[in-house]
């Protein structure tokens, strides 16, 4: 069996080789070519120093980004490759990073330090494949194992617990008995992970094709209730409502695998009812409500996001999605869709849409989806129409030019003046509205 590896990355591996060094393909790409996947990248372990590097490449644009732990960057015209120098690795600190590590000049041992056995591959165009550890036969397998003993690899550094259940969850494959257990084990040392590795984990997992078989792996191993314990009380939890037939974590998952691959639309389909265990009431025909259940739901997802380091802009979007995922107009007409475009803005309300449709997909009940394309076709036919102040012809500058006195009393004029082309846009016109200001705020 042969792999296709780029020129660029052959020239580098023949300049070693030149050289007198070692150098082979290791990591994600020898993995994704096995599983037939384009790599992103290309790593390459070589016997050389990061100093021999710099020599041997002098010619070429270097960025030292670890010297520390043997690895220099080649700037290449067709890519980035980063070079890292065969490695072993000194005790780990509280199960987060090696304390030191030392060069070595052997392909087996650098192998050996690595997470999962489909990882610990190494391909060289002249002798082949390197596979100490199997990890070929796991890839045939469908299997996520640890390189060695998994108690070992996983106190080295914890976040490999939400690693095994990540690469599991994107390539949909099982992680091993042993391996298993082992993360089970020790899912409680994830709390001494920085929560930046682990929320980056999180949306790899959240992002991937199927991310309802990450999440039940994090339940299973007891990952959840250590990253978000806000979500275990929805495990089980019977909605007793005739428009559902799953449990609130069940319908959750079914609405997360329902979304498209936009991290703010999965965010939301996690935590939309998070709220409902916490709202949940029984009317006197024993069926369950859960009035005011987004607003629960998008406070606890703002704690969660918060935690765990996700951006501002992230978190806000998120929690507009979360707030408004019940909200639905009985007379859906162009000024519904205006008034919901100037509070939420043009992406949050195609996101919101299909926040929508995978919950309404997700219930009992007709699956029709009309209503959807009813407010996708007046969005169209709206496009060019003013739904913000900053679509009003004339703005603050004008105002004060006319003599209003800067203040509150600016927002009110303009929100009147959006009212009014927001019924009728022809008015959007400077003329006209110059005319509505004189005749309403001046001619007194």
């Amino acid at each position: 069996m042969d792999i296709y590896i780029p020129d660029y990355i052959k020239k580098i591996i023949y300049i070693l080789e030149k050289n007198g060094y070692e150098a082979y393909l290791v990591g994600g790409c020898v993995r994704d070519h096995l599983i037939g996947k384009e790599p992103s990248d290309y790593d390459i372990a070589t016997n050389a120093t990061p100093e021999k590097i710099e020599k041997i490449f002098k010619d070429f644009k270097l960025i030292d980004i670890g010297r520390k732990f043997g690895t220099m960057k080649i700037i290449m015209d067709e890519g980035e490759v980063e070079v890292t120098t065969f490695r072993s690795e000194d005790i780990y600190i509280k199960g987060r990073k090696p304390k030191d590590v030392k060069y070595i000049s052997n392909l087996y041992e650098d192998l050996r330090r690595r997470d999962f056995t489909i990882n610990a591959i190494a391909f060289n165009p002249r002798i082949g494949f390197v596979d100490p550890f199997y990890g070929m036969n796991d890839i045939k397998l469908k299997l996520i194992r640890c390189v060695g003993d998994p108690n070992d690899r996983l106190n080295e550094d914890y976040l490999r617990i939400l690693r095994a259940v990540r690469f599991a969850t994107q390539l949909r494959f099982t992680i091993e008995v042993q391996t298993a257990n082992a993360c089970a084990k020790l899912a409680s040392q994830l709390k001494l992970i920085s929560k930046e590795r682990i929320r980056d984990e999180l949306v790899k997992i959240i992002l991937s094709d199927e991310p309802s078989y990450g999440i039940r792996l994090m339940k299973d191993l007891g990952i959840l209730q250590v990253i978000i314990p806000e979500i275990i009380p929805a495990i089980g939890f019977d909605q007793r409502n005739p428009h559902h037939y799953l449990n609130v974590f069940e319908h959750t998952l079914e609405v997360l695998d329902n979304t498209p691959k936009i991290l703010e639309v999965r965010l939301a389909a996690l935590f939309h009812d998070i709220g409902k265990p916490y709202t949940f009431k029984l009317d006197e025909n024993g069926i369950g409500h859960f009035y005011g259940h987004e607003k629960v739901s998008a406070e606890i997802a703002k704690d969660v996001l918060t935690r765990l380091n996700f951006s501002n802009e992230l978190v806000k979007n998120t929690l507009v999605l979360i707030s408004a995922h019940m909200n639905y107009a009985k007379d859906l007409d162009k000024k519904y869709v205006k008034k919901q475009l100037q509070k939420i803005g043009y992406e949050n309300f195609n996101n919101l849409i299909e926040l929508q449709i995978a919950d309404k997909l997700s219930k009992k009940g007709d699956k029709d989806l009309s209503y959807f394309d009813t407010k996708r076709r007046i969005l169209k036919e709206i496009e060019d129409e003013p739904y913000s102040r900053t679509h009003l012809a004339i703005n603050g500058e004008d105002l004060i030019a006319l003599g209003i006195a800067e203040g509150p009393l600016i927002g009110e004029i303009l929100d009147y003046l959006l009212e009014i082309v927001i019924e009728n846009p022809k008015k959007n016109n400077k003329t006209d509205l110059i005319d509505i200001v004189k005749n309403k705020y001046l001619n007194n």
